[in-house]
Order: C-alpha cells, then sequence, then structure tokens
C-alpha cells in the first residue's frame, strides 16, 4: 500500500479503533489459556467481547495463526490485520548456542547467519516479529539475563546487533523468509544494580552515551523496525515515561522512525515505581514519551482514549503511533498477505531441518572457550574415560529462550559422545550425589570429563543470583573426583561467568560450553577429542569470585592503582584483602589447541589528524599442528584526555583462519571517530595526544604502537 492510502486509511479511523491498534494481548486472551493471571487479569473482558487489538504476543503455528488473523480482521471496521511478535531470540525451532555464547564466537558473520536461519524457521511458522536483539551491556555474572547478551564490551554488542538485525530482516522484512526485528531493552538493563532483575539503573551520562547506548545505535543504524523500552530507570525514570531517552535521544538524535514497544506490563509498572500516579497519568506519560505499543496491560485501552477527549494528550500523538504501527504492517506485507509466510508445509519443511541442526553444530564449535589446557586435550579414544555429573545429560541446556525447542531432541554431551565416538571407552556417572560412585569410575580412568556448572532453569530472566559459584553438591563431587584422579577436564555449563577459581586451578583442563542448543554437544564433543579446535574467546570477563562484580576489561587508572603482576594485597592502594583486583579469565582471552604466533603491531605512520586515517599491521601465525581460526583484537588507549578516559577498548576484529603453517597480514584502519568520547564539556570529540594501539589474542595484549592525533 502506498502511503497516501495508510493516510486515508488513518483518516477513516475512529479514536477508538486507533487506540486499539496500540494494544497487544498475549494469545491467553484467545482462549489459549483458563485462568488469566497479572496484568492480563486486569481486562476484564466481557465473554464474547470481540478481540480488535494491533498486535498478539507469543503465538505461533502457521494454521492457528492463520484462523487468528481472521478472527481478529472480521471484527475490525477496516479488516486490519495483526501484527504476531514473539521472542525468538537463539532459533526458533533449533536451538542455537545462547547470545553470550554466540558473543565468545567473536564472529558477527556467524551470528547474522543464526538469525537468518531462525528467521526462515518462525515466519514459516507465522511470525512477523522478533524481539531480539538484546543489545544490554552485560557486566555483573549475577544478573540472570546474561545469558541473552552478547557480552559486555559496547562495540561488540553494536557489531552483534547490526549483524543480527541484517540476519533477521535481510535487505527487505517484507521478503520469505525474512521478519521484522526488535532491539531491547532499551536501555542499560544491564546495569541493573546488584545484578538483581527488573532493579534500579543508577549510571552517569557519559557512561549511559559511551558504555550502554552504542549497541543500540548500531541496531538503529542496521535498520531495526521496533525498538523494545527496558524495565529499569535512567536519571531515575523508568526507560518507559522517560522523554529524553525515548524522543531526545531515540528519535531525533538517531532518527529513528519505527515503532516503540514497552516491555511485558511495564506501563503499569512505573506507578509501582512511584513516578505516576494512575494507569491513567502512566498511560499519558507513555505516549507522550513515545510509546507505540502497550504491551499486555489496560493502560491504553482503559484511559488514553479519555485522556484524548479531556485534551491531556492530542490525539496527534494518537495518530503518529498509529501511523508507525501501519508503516510496520505495510512493509511486512500484510495489507496484502496478512499471513506473510505462515505456512504449514514450510513449517514442516524448515523447522528443525537437518541444514540448521548442522548450523547448531557448527556454531558451538566457535562458541567454546578453551580456558586451560596442560596438555590432557585433545583426547584419545584409546584412552579409558570417566564422564561424570548431571550436567553431562541433561536435555535443559539449549536455554531458557529457546521457547520453541523440543528439549527432548537436545543432544547432551552423553549422546554426542556415543553417537560420535564409539570406540571410545567411556563409563558413564551422571549423578551429581554419587560421589563415591564417581570416585571409583574417575580412580579406573585415564582421564576424567566432569560437567559442572547451570542448565537453564537457573539462568535468565528472574534467575538473578548472589553467589556465582558452583552449587555445594558441584563442589563436592569435584572434590572427590579430582583425590583419586588429577587428570580432570572441567566443562562448564551455563547462561553466565561462573566463579570456579579451585577448579580452575585444580582442573588439567577447562572448557567453557555456555549453553550450547539444540546440537552444539557434537561440537563439544569433537573438541575433546581433536576433531575440531576450539577459537571461542570470552565475551564476558570470568570473574574470580562474586564479589569483584560488577566486572569488565573496560577500567579506569585510579590515583593508587595497583601494580601489574602484584599478587599479594598492598595496603592503601586500590585493592581487596582477600582477592585479586583482575577476573580469573578476561574478556577476549581462549586458548586453541595450536601457537599462534603475532609479531610487533607496525602502523604506516605515527601522526594523523581529525579527517585522516591511520593503518595497523600485524602478521598472525599458526605454528601449530592443525588449522585455526583466530579473533585478531584491535584496542585504544588514549592516553591523557580531559576526562579520565578507559585503560583500553576494543575497536576493531578480524576473525581469520589458519592452515598448518600459514602467515596472514591483519590491518585495521583507525580513524578520528574511533577515538571520540564526550570531553569535559560533554561535546563529543577526539581530543589531540598520544593514542596506544594493541593488537592480539585478547583484551590482555601488549602488542603496541603508538600514534598522535595532532589537528
Amino acid at each position: 500500500m502506498e502511503k497516501s492510502g495508510l493516510e486515508a486509511l488513518l483518516k477513516e479511523m475512529s479514536l477508538t479503533e486507533k487506540i486499539e491498534q496500540l494494544i497487544q494481548l498475549h494469545g491467553n486472551f484467545f482462549g489459549g489459556a483458563e485462568l488469566l493471571t497479572g496484568p492480563e487479569a486486569e481486562f476484564n473482558l466481557a465473554e464474547g467481547t470481540p478481540l480488535r487489538i494491533g498486535s498478539v504476543l507469543g503465538e505461533r503455528g502457521a494454521e492457528k495463526l492463520h484462523k487468528l488473523q481472521d478472527e481478529i480482521m472480521a471484527n475490525q471496521p477496516h479488516h486490519i490485520p495483526a501484527v504476531f511478535m514473539t521472542d525468538v531470540i537463539h532459533g526458533y525451532e533449533t536451538a542455537f548456542p545462547v547470545p553470550i555464547a554466540i558473543g565468545s564466537s567473536f564472529n558477527p558473520k556467524l551470528a547474522e547467519r543464526l538469525a537468518e536461519a531462525a528467521a526462515k524457521e518462525a515466519s514459516a511458522a507465522g511470525i512477523h516479529v522478533t524481539f531480539s536483539p538484546m543489545v544490554d551491556a552485560a557486566k555483573d555474572s549475577r544478573w540472570g539475563r546474561c545469558m541473552e547478551s552478547t557480552g559486555e564490551d559496547p562495540w561488540l554488542n553494536g557489531q552483534f546487533a547490526a549483524a543480527m538485525v541484517r540476519g533477521f530482516q535481510g535487505e527487505d522484512y517484507g521478503e520469505k523468509g525474512r521478519m521484522a526485528s526488535c532491539v531491547k531493552h532499551f536501555a542499560a538493563y544491564g546495569a541493573v544494580q546488584s545484578g538483581r532483575d527488573y532493579n534500579v539503573t543508577e549510571i552517569s551520562e557519559r557512561t549511559l552515551l559511551e558504555d550502554y547506548l552504542p549497541p543500540y545505535k548500531a541496531a538503529v543504524d542496521a535498520g531495526v523496525s521496533m525498538v523494545m523500552t527496558a524495565f529499569n530507570t535512567i536519571n531515575r525514570i523508568p526507560c518507559t515515561i522517560n522523554e529524553h531517552l525515548l524522543r531526545d535521544i531515540l528519535r531525533k538524535e538517531w532518527g529513528f522512525d519505527g515503532v516503540v514497544i514497552t516491555d511485558y506490563g511495564a506501563i503499569n509498572e512505573v506507578v509501582i515505581h512511584g513516578s505516576s500516579e494512575n494507569k491513567k497519568d502512566a498511560a499519558e506519560k507513555a505516549i507522550k514519551a513515545g510509546c507505540d505499543i502497550d504491551m499486555v496491560t489496560d493502560c491504553y485501552s482503559s484511559y488514553l482514549e479519555q485522556s484524548v477527549r479531556e485534551g491531556t494528550v492530542s490525539e496527534s500523538l494518537v495518530d503518529e503511533a498509529v501511523m508507525r504501527l501501519l508503516e510496520l504492517k505495510n512493509n511486512l506485507g500484510l495489507f496484502e498477505n496478512p499471513y506473510k509466510d505462515g505456512s504449514p508445509e514450510d513449517e514442516e519443511k524448515y523447522c528443525f531441518c537437518e541444514e540448521h541442526r548442522e548450523l547448531s553444530r557448527k556454531a558451538q564449535e566457535e562458541c567454546t572457550v578453551l580456558l586451560k589446557n596442560n596438555g590432557i586435550l585433545p583426547l584419545s579414544v584409546k584412552q579409558k574415560i570417566a564422564v561424570i555429573g548431571a550436567l553431562a545429560d541433561d536435555k535443559e541446556i539449549i536455554g531458557t529462550w529457546a521457547l520453541f525447542a523440543d528439549k527432548l531432541k537436545t543432544v547432551t554431551l552423553k549422546d554426542a559422545l556415543e553417537r560420535l565416538y564409539p570406540e571410545a571407552e567411556i563409563e558413564y556417572v551422571l549423578s551429581d550425589s554419587d560421589t563415591e560412585k564417581a570416585a571409583l569410575a574417575a580412580e579406573n580412568a585415564d582421564a576424567v570429563i566432569i560437567a559442572l556448572g547451570e542448565n537453564q532453569n537457573y539462568t535468565g530472566e528472574s534467575r538473578s543470583r548472589a553467589d556465582i559459584s558452583l552449587f555445594p553438591e558441584q563442589k563436592i563431587l569435584f572434590d572427590r573426583v579430582y583425590s583419586v584422579n588429577k587428570n580432570v577436564v572441567t566443562i562448564l555449563f551455563g547462561g553466565r561467568p561462573l566463579a570456579v577459581p579451585n577448579e580452575a586451578e585444580r582442573s588439567a583442563a577447562l572448557l567453557e560450553a555456555w549453553l550450547p542448543g539444540s546440537c552444539g554437544c557434537y561440537a563439544v564433543a569433537d573438541i575433546l577429542f581433536g576433531k575440531v579446535n576450539p577459537s571461542g574467546k570470552l565475551s564476558m570477563s570470568m570473574p574470580y569470585c562474586t564479589g569483584q562484580l560488577p566486572l569488565s576489561y573496560i577500567t579506569f587508572s585510579t590515583g593508587r592503582p595497583k601494580p601489574d603482576g602484584a599478587a599479594e594485597f598492598i595496603p592503601f592502594i586500590s585493592n581487596y584483602m582477600d582477592a585479586p583486583n583482575v577476573p580469573l579469565y578476561p574478556f577476549g582471552y581462549g586458548l586453541s589447541y595450536c601457537e599462534t604466533e603475532y609479531s610487533a603491531v607496525w602502523l604506516d605512520k605515527d601522526k594523523m589528524t581529525s579527517d585522516d586515517k591511520i593503518t595497523a599491521f600485524v602478521r598472525v601465525k599458526n605454528k601449530g599442528y592443525m588449522p585455526l581460526k583466530e579473533a585478531v583484537q584491535l584496542y585504544i588507549t588514549d592516553e591523557k584526555a580531559s576526562v579520565v578516559r578507559p585503560t583500553r577498548q576494543l575497536k576493531g576484529l578480524r576473525k581469520i583462519s589458519l592452515e598448518v603453517g600459514e602467515e596472514k597480514t591483519v590491518s585495521f584502519e583507525i580513524t578520528a571517530e574511533m577515538l571520540k568520547f564526550y570531553d569535559i564539556n560533554m561535546n563529543y570529540t577526539a581530543e589531540n595526544g598520544k593514542f596506544i594501539v594493541r593488537i592480539g589474542g585478547s583484551s590482555l595484549t601488549e602488542n603496541k604502537a603508538e600514534f598522535w592525533l595532532e589537528n
């Protein structure tokens, strides 16, 4: 439909119809549940009330959604189709590794491919919009939603955000196999105090602008169709009614002209925050702030029309919101085909298809992070091996937000080992509490694989933890196994970095497998036996202990810094009495089975101006015995500035492949734009002075060169 057609449609709609377009209800309202709870219960709809709404949350299935679409359009005076939205976070029926694992691939192109596959499955099932990517910077492992983020770094999260938007939407999200993308949670939800879900956020404006907003901006620049507000406050104002955030920054500064939707029940929650007097007041503040869709509350449906009639809300604000939603529907092609790609035949063809199962496996090859190896890995099929721990045969390792994946189809580590390496002599003890049986198996083995950590029930939304060390029974199990056999390979499952200093120190090898999705354990098995060379890098720093949190490699020099390499406690400087300052394993860190040699960094020149650029180079060589993939990372340090600057920041990334003995030259272009920050007067600029360029395999690299910015 042409824009003029949408404008004509809007003019014909009554105020009631317009507001109905701004309502999103869960599929439960359409007979999916006998009892409605939470915000849903407050609608108090009489039986038989025709539901005329703009969008539906959480339903799927082509045949079901065809019928639902017919019902909604029949009830609507102008027969406007609804948009079907849901969370397709890391796959649809085929679950891919969770986002924190995808971040550890350090490969945005992989994330784009995974989003494309997820869109193909979900769109075949009749879904039009996914609430993904989630780009909140995650710096606190206590926060359960770490698993939904691609990590702690704003630049890297931005690369993944743009890649996933491209993967979901393609060049035109109205095309077959594509879907609209909604970035979330705007903004800075990862900075909730104490790592506790739904908590408040207290950060400075400079921190917000530099450390938290860039990934959302990257998604907007990539053409994301929707933005979801966050539950938290910014400057003590809930994001859902924060005009500065939603209108000044998102719409005016960034030029976003798409749809803004609240998170679940968020407008009603601003009353509970204490920032609105009642639901009517909350609805008025939300529409004025720029929230277009009210997700599952009755704030808009019960009060917004009254506010317009009374003159406290301009109808033009409602018109703007409705037009944005109509444009979304038009871009999806729903006026021509209300069902879009929904097709029972395509569901059967694409959902959990062999191609996507193989993609799930291949993705995990790049997401698994080898943190320690004293030479015990790779294992040999000629060894006698004990596999210990309940997580080795737990099917709930696909991730909390794999809402539509059948967990019964999950390939566990035990499944993968049995199917791929049947000739290996392996004894399994799959109970964490059966320590004596585990000790007996370990005592008779050449090597022990012990699976520890969390399954998906302990990570995700509303799964914050005050203590992120291993569960007590797992510590006891490890200690007992280690007491009889020191050849322990520890595999960590979970959606967050755990604090495992004692287990890491005593393990012969340590592997972070995250929550690997439907078929990811095939990749873990192949890494254990050396068929695949691990290439993952930590996208979140792994803490030494919970007390270090929040934690990030992006740190700032204090007036009393602890000397590099100093292990002991030193009075009257910035350090702990009972723990190191540094993480157990830092951001960007990860080993392979091969030695990767970096040459010294060199630059094509050592001075640049604001309209110039410098190229940095390094040679990388595979000195090992098998092919490898290496995430070559560029970090920049601004030595002196008008405000304190981070000690280093990731500003470039190249994921390269090297054959045995192969050497490649990797280059990075450095521009003044990469050096900008908010100065002492809050101007976004690059200041003259010395900069340090570091290039290497982790955030710890000291392989460096220097240049000067001069204007």
